[in-house]
C-alpha cells in the first residue's frame, strides 16, 4: 500500500527533497496531530524502494510499537534495533530505540538515511554518539518545537529547517480541533527550582499537592468538560494517584498510569476510556510527545478535554499536551490549565516562529509571545479580544478624555478573522524595520529579537 499524503504534506516534502540536494542535514517541524509519522512513513517506503538503508530512531518503548503498527498499516516491511524485539538486519527499514542502537554501533549495517523521532533531543549524550557515528548518512529530523528545552536552537545538528503549516492554519482548515481554553489560578511557583531545565518535580508537587488546587481540578472538570473523554498531566505518580482518588470519591470513574504500568493494563484502561467504563485517566511521563493514544488502545478514542496539573517551563512539554486534546471532533476541545501554563507559554494557536537558532535564552519566552487574556469571571484565556469570548464579560479599558471622541459600540470579534488578518499584516511587512515596527505597535516585549526571527526564517526560506 503506496502511503497517501494530505496536499501540505505533499509540500513538506517536496521542500524537504529540495533542501536535501544541497545538504545532508535537515529538520522538519510540524505541529502535534499534523501527521510527523506519515510523513516518515512516506520517506521510508520510498527510500526502500530505492534500496536505501532507513533508520527511523525513537526514544521510548511504546513508540517503537506504535511506529511498527503504522508501518505494518502502509506495508512497510522493517526490522527492529531495540532489546527484546527480534533482529533483522537484512531489512531496509528498522525502527530503532536510541538507547540499543548507541550499544549497537559496530554490529549492524549502517544506514543511508536516518529519520529523528522528536528530533530536538539530540542534545542529549545518547543521541549525540548515534549521530555522530553515522556522519556519511542523511539526517531527517522530525518535532513539533524544533528547540532545545532551555529554547537553544539545533543549528549545530541540522543544516536547514522546513516549516511546517501553524497550529491556527491546520484548525482553519480541519485537520486540528478549535478549542475552549481555562486557566485557573492558583499555583505559585515563586522561588522554585530549576533542575535539567524544567521546574524541580519535587517544588512542583509541593505547589501542586494542596487540597484547594486538587478540589479546583474536580470542580471545573464536572463545569467545563463533564461529557468528555479526558487525560490529565500530573506532577508525580503521588500526585497523579490522589487525584485519581478524588474523581472516584466525587463518583467520577477514574484512573492512574505510568511509564511503569504494564503494557496490557495500559492497553485495559484505554479501552475502558474510550468506551466509557472511564472518564478520566491521569499520567505521568507517558502521554507525551509522539504517542498515540488510539494505536496504543486497539481502538478510536478522541479525546475531547486534557487537564494540565504540571507546571512546566518547556514550550515543548506544554504544545505537547494541549495537542493531545487537538484531533478534529465535533465539539470544540476544552483545556484546563490548572498549572499556569497557558500564561506562561501563550495560547496552542499562537502564531510562532521556528528558526534553527531558537530563542533567546536570556528572554525565551517573550520573542515571539503574544499577548493574551485571562477573563477573571470565567477564568478563559484568549487573545486580547474586548471581551471574554466564554462568558462575555466586557473588559474595563481607561482612556482619557478626548474632545474629538464619539461613541461606538463594540463589535464581535471572530478569531479565526483575527488570526487571518494578522498574518496578512506579518506579510506586508517586508523589510526587518517593518517588521520591527509592526512588533513594537502589537506589544511585544522584545520586538527587535522577534523581528529579527521572523525576517531570517524568510531569508532561510528562500535560500532552500
Amino acid at each position: 500500500m503506496t502511503v497517501e499524503l494530505r496536499d501540505y504534506q505533499e509540500n513538506i516534502i517536496s521542500d524537504a527533497r529540495e533542501a536535501l540536494k544541497t545538504h545532508r542535514r535537515v529538520l522538519i517541524q510540524a505541529p502535534t496531530g499534523a501527521g510527523k509519522t506519515v510523513l516518515a512513513s512516506f520517506m521510508a517506503q520510498n527510500a526502500a524502494k530505492r534500496g536505501r538503508r532507513v533508520f527511523f530512531v525513537c526514544h521510548r518503548r511504546e513508540l517503537i510499537d506504535q511506529t511498527s503498527r503504522t508501518f505494518n498499516a502502509c506495508d512497510i516491511e522493517h526490522g527492529y534495533i531495540a532489546a527484546g524485539y527480534p533482529r533483522s538486519n537484512l531489512m531496509h527499514v528498522q525502527i530503532a530505540s536510541v538507547d540499543t542502537l548507541k550499544n549497537r554501533l559496530e554490529s549492524v549495517l549502517p544506514p543511508d538515511i536516518v529519520i529523528w523521532d522528536e528530533a530536538h533531543h539530540l542534545a542529549a549524550g545518547g543521541w549525540t554518539r548515534v549521530y555522530q557515528h553515522y556522519n556519511r548518512a542523511f539526517h531527517v529530523g522530525l518535532s513539533a518545537t524544533p528547540e532545545r528545552l532551555d529554547g537553544r536552537g539545533l543549528d549545530d545538528k541540522f543544516d536547514a529547517l522546513i516549516p511546517g503549516p501553524s497550529v491556527s492554519w491546520l484548525m482553519e482548515n480541519g485537520f486540528l480541533a478549535n478549542y475552549r481554553l481555562f486557566s485557573i489560578p492558583g499555583v505559585d511557583m515563586t522561588g522554585a527550582r530549576t533542575v535539567a531545565g524544567d521546574f524541580s518535580a519535587r517544588d512542583s508537587e509541593r505547589a501542586m499537592d494542596k487540597a484547594k488546587i486538587v478540589g479546583d481540578i474536580v470542580r471545573h472538570w464536572r463545569k467545563y468538560a463533564s461529557d468528555k473523554i479526558t487525560i490529565g498531566f500530573a506532577v508525580s505518580i503521588r500526585h497523579s494517584q490522589a487525584i485519581v482518588e478524588r474523581f472516584k470519591a466525587a463518583g467520577i470513574p477514574a484512573a492512574h498510569l505510568d511509564g511503569d504500568t504494564k503494557k496490557e493494563q495500559r492497553r485495559r484502561t484505554l479501552q475502558a476510556l474510550a468506551c466509557g467504563e472511564l472518564q478520566v485517566v491521569w499520567n505521568v511521563g507517558l502521554f507525551g510527545e509522539g504517542y498515540d493514544l488510539a494505536s496504543n488502545a486497539g481502538i478510536d478514542v478522541s479525546i475531547g478535554c486534557v487537564i494540565d496539573a504540571a507546571p512546566t517551563q518547556s514550550l515543548s512539554r506544554y504544545l505537547q499536551r494541549c495537542g493531545r486534546a487537538l484531533r478534529p471532533q465535533e465539539s470544540k476541545a476544552v483545556i484546563l490549565d490548572h498549572a499556569g501554563n497557558a500564561l506562561r507559554h501563550g495560547l496552542p494557536c499562537e502564531e510562532r516562529t521556528w528558526t534553527l537558532e531558537g530563542r533567546d535564552v536570556q528572554d525565551k519566552n517573550s520573542e515571539d509571545s503574544e499577548p493574551v487574556r485571562q477573563c477573571p469571571e470565567c477564568f478563559a484565556v484568549h487573545k486580547p479580544f474586548p471581551q471574554c469570548p466564554e462568558c462575555g464579560y466586557q473588559y474595563v479599558i481607561e482612556v482619557r478624555e478626548d474632545p474629538n471622541e464619539v461613541d461606538a459600540e463594540l463589535e464581535e470579534v471572530d478569531p479565526i478573522a483575527m488570526r487571518r488578518a494578522a498574518k496578512n499584516e506579518q506579510g506586508r511587512a517586508s523589510t526587518l524595520g517593518q517588521l520591527i515596527s509592526l512588533g513594537q505597535s502589537r506589544g511585544y516585549r522584545n520586538p527587535v529579537a522577534w523581528a529579527r526571527h521572523v525576517y531570517n526564517a524568510r531569508v532561510a526560506k528562500r535560500m532552500a
